[in-house]
């Protein structure tokens, strides 16, 4: 059920995301470092949607909170679409804000597929989610340019409005399935509701699930695997399109983007089997070696799309290893009562990081070009390798003790 409702948000999410850079640069002109102000936007939404709905989740269920999620994210998108329309940056941005609760849900949904699962299969549950979003992200951006036609042909709107009304579209859809497959909600059967467990959970509190993350070393690692994935996807990732552009290869930016989409969802079935076999810290491991792959093949493409190619699948496929091996690793290392709260506050974190990281990208590819972009990626990858390889040496020290 989750997953035909991640299809069509993934979608949505996909298609309207590609053109978001366009925007800021038709609005602001085509040399503007403010390009990644849509994804940085979108992502802050993103963030603060994420602890809020994991409020809603905790007091009412998966399936209220998922409702709030796309319900808002379809407010979003048309309010996105009649900024564009109207060449306002402020309606614009206001409606890129709200359409970010449509990625916080699609996250937040891929907790929900581990409320039911046994602690061994917790990893594998939760790909079968984002493998469903395959299907949508992939073929998102390849509609765009048919959403762009339709949109000018039939009702005069300006070129990229298209998309976001289209969108608006795809998550009503979305919005549907949740509201009535999705019972019984699976927080409830597992007994994760606030009413459930009595004086056991206080009210949410983003400061009190920091703390708990704080206290627990996996549960740090977990969440420093999600937030420098995320960084590092989103920062390359935004400049990716706006890059082609500049050197006149914007016809193969959607199909690019494609596969970078195919690169985060198609194999996570895959990476979450790897996940719970070989384990969650060699999932991290794994999931920093290809972003430094993908970052530094990024840094090497130069003005040719060519390498951009597998610099994007890699970077998708390195996201997938590090937020499935982060999110499940986290979810098992804290304790029940806080789980809901912990998911909220890292996702929040996680996708704020991540909007800081597409703010200041537009700002670095300007000043000292896509290929520093890359590099400073790179860095950050590294950190990441660094970490669990750490990490999986301690563990193994200690075990020999």
């Amino acid at each position: 059920m989750l997953v035909s409702g991640q299809v069509v948000a993934a979608a949505a999410l996909s298609a309207a995301v590609t053109v978001g850079a366009f925007v800021i640069q038709d609005i602001l002109g085509q040399e503007t470092p403010w390009g990644g102000v849509s994804s940085a936007t979108f992502t802050m939404g993103s963030a603060f949607m994420s602890q809020l709905l994991a409020r809603v989740m905790s007091r009412k269920g998966r399936r209220v909170g998922l409702q709030y999620g796309y319900s808002l994210a379809i407010v979003g998108g048309l309010i996105a679409g009649f900024g564009v329309n109207r060449s306002s940056l402020p309606i614009f941005i206001l409606g890129l804000f709200l359409y970010g609760s449509g990625q916080a849900s699609n996250l937040l949904s891929r907790y929900a597929a581990m409320d039911l699962a046994a602690p061994h299969q917790r990893s594998q549950a939760m790909s079968y989610i984002l493998f469903g979003s395959t299907f949508g992200a992939v073929f998102g951006p390849v509609l765009v340019k048919p959403a762009e036609r339709l949109g000018e042909n039939l009702f005069g709107w300006s070129t990229y409005t298209g998309p976001w009304i289209a969108s608006a579209c795809f998550f009503v859809f979305a919005l549907a399935n949740v509201a009535i497959r999705l019972r019984p909600d699976p927080l409830e059967v597992s007994g994760g509701l606030r009413s459930q467990q009595g004086d056991a959970v206080r009210t949410p509190n983003l400061v009190s699930a920091l703390r708990v993350i704080s206290h627990i070393r996996n549960a740090r690692v977990a969440l420093s695997a999600m937030v420098i994935s995320q960084v590092t996807m989103v920062a390359v990732m935004t400049m990716t399109p706006v890059h082609l552009k500049l050197h006149g290869n914007e016809d193969v930016s959607p199909y690019i983007i494609s596969l970078h989409i195919a690169g985060m969802y198609a194999f996570s079935p895959l990476v979450g089997k790897f996940a719970d076999r070989k384990g969650k810290i060699q999932s991290i491991s794994v999931g920093g070696v290809l972003l430094v792959a993908a970052t530094i093949t990024a840094a090497l493409a130069g003005e040719s799309a060519t390498l951009l190619w597998p610099s994007l699948w890699l970077l998708g496929l390195g996201w997938s290893f590090g937020l499935i091996g982060g999110s499940s690793l986290l979810v098992e290392s804290v304790p029940d009562t806080s789980r809901v709260t912990v998911q909220g506050a890292a996702d929040l974190l996680m996708s704020f990081c991540g909007g800081l990281a597409g703010f200041s990208s537009g700002f670095i590819r300007k000043a000292f070009g896509f290929h520093m972009l890359s590099n400073l990626g790179t860095i950050l990858a590294l950190a990441l390798v660094i970490t669990g390889v750490r990490h999986l040496y301690s563990a193994k020290s200690t075990s020999l003790t």
